[in-house]
């Protein structure tokens, strides 16, 4: 290969993404629309829970009970009701997820150290959510559980048994347990894998449609050389679409970034040559733009946010759907982002991420390579 011949065609596909508004939208604008629309309405955190009670007892004992949930971060005292029917019609409207129902004889069983039961009514339709909340419930009930426990003991004089095991978690990496600490690093992955294969899915089924591959063909200019300038243009775009999403995490949405900066980049750099390859290879065989994008969109955008596990464990998806997740690109990335992000790991941790996304672009653009032929069919 000359470096000459991928200058000339690196120089042009750059003057035709300048001159392409269109081209820059999709590469730079679209990149960060995404990261602000996901990074602020895209969160798994569940609190804030629309709570609506029914307070049977209305005694001290009662409304203690209520204030717990009241004052938690989880829940959010909507209203407090006298009847089943606004309870229902409140679920119907979504205005509440979880109802409390306190019986009648709460106050005399809880101060004659009996066993009191509340029922939670819970709109099950979010069923995810409805499992969190109703964690939450559970633990605020069994903070209050203990301390009748203990404060009936005090009044008696009797042992207060509550049970033999204390668990006191400490959780490492995302101590805060948020949710766009965890999205944010995976959303670059599937941005990037998107953004990438979709721009180079159109280069060279572009030059066929508007006729100037003919051109290209008559030149000096072999296939690597050709593939390689027309590489350059989007690598660079990907080099700067990274460097946003790094700063956009930093200053805007405060991601913690623990691991090394330089790891995190030539990881990506990787990656892209992976990505940017899958895009030129799609462009090579199918010759035309639209099936192209479709194809391109079809094979990066539902496989980077349904099997990358950028949003899905994939220890919870069916045996056969996980071997199929290992060879998804979006996958071994999501991992090293967020290593990187969240647990600082290094290049010894993250090696056979590494090496899959090495194997992969170096077969990527080998088979793109082999594909194009300097010949009109």
């Amino acid at each position: 290969m000359k470096y000459q011949r991928i200058k000339a065609v690196a120089k042009k596909e750059f003057l035709h993404v300048i001159r392409d508004p269109r081209s820059l939208m999709m590469g730079l604008a679209i990149p960060m629309l995404l990261l602000f629309l996901f990074g602020y309405a895209l969160t798994l955190d569940v609190d804030r829970v629309p709570l609506m009670v029914w307070d049977q007892s209305n005694t001290p004992a009662s409304r203690d009970f209520v204030s717990r949930f009241a004052g938690s971060r989880y829940f959010s005292l909507q209203e407090t009701t006298d009847n089943y029917r606004e309870i229902e019609r409140a679920i119907d409207r979504r205005d509440t997820l979880i109802a409390l129902i306190i019986p009648a004889d709460f106050a005399r069983r809880i101060e004659t150290g009996h066993r009191a039961e509340v029922q939670a009514i819970l709109d099950g339709s979010d069923s995810n959510t409805a499992t969190i909340a109703l964690g939450y419930a559970d633990a605020v009930t069994r903070g209050y559980s203990q301390e009748v426990v203990l404060e009936h003991a005090r009044r008696t004089g009797t042992d207060a048994t509550i049970g033999q095991l204390d668990v006191r978690p400490r959780i490492w990496f995302n101590s805060d347990m948020i949710s766009r600490n965890y999205i944010f690093p995976g959303l670059i992955a599937v941005i990037m894998m998107v953004i990438t294969a979709l721009l180079t899915s159109l280069t060279v089924a572009r030059e066929w449609e508007t006729g100037t591959m003919e051109q290209l063909i008559s030149t000096p200019l072999t296939g690597p050389e050709l593939i390689t300038g027309k590489l350059v243009p989007y690598f660079t775009i990907g080099i700067i679409d990274l460097i946003l999403s790094v700063l956009v995490g930093e200053f805007f949405f405060d991601i913690p970034l623990r691991g090394s900066l330089w790891l995190l980049f030539g990881m990506s750099l990787v990656f892209l040559v992976g990505a940017l390859s899958l895009g030129m290879l799609i462009s090579i065989v199918t010759k035309n733009q639209r099936m192209a994008s479709q194809l391109a969109i079809v094979s990066t955008m539902l496989p980077a946010f349904l099997l990358s596990g950028f949003i899905f464990p994939i220890e919870n998806m069916p045996l056969p759907i996980q071997g199929i997740t290992h060879i998804i690109t979006a996958r071994y990335f999501v991992t090293i982002l967020r290593g990187i992000y969240l647990k600082e790991v290094g290049i010894d941790v993250l090696a056979p991420e590494a090496g899959f996304l090495a194997v992969f672009g170096g077969v990527v653009i080998t088979l793109a390579i082999r594909k194009f032929r300097k010949k009109i069919v």
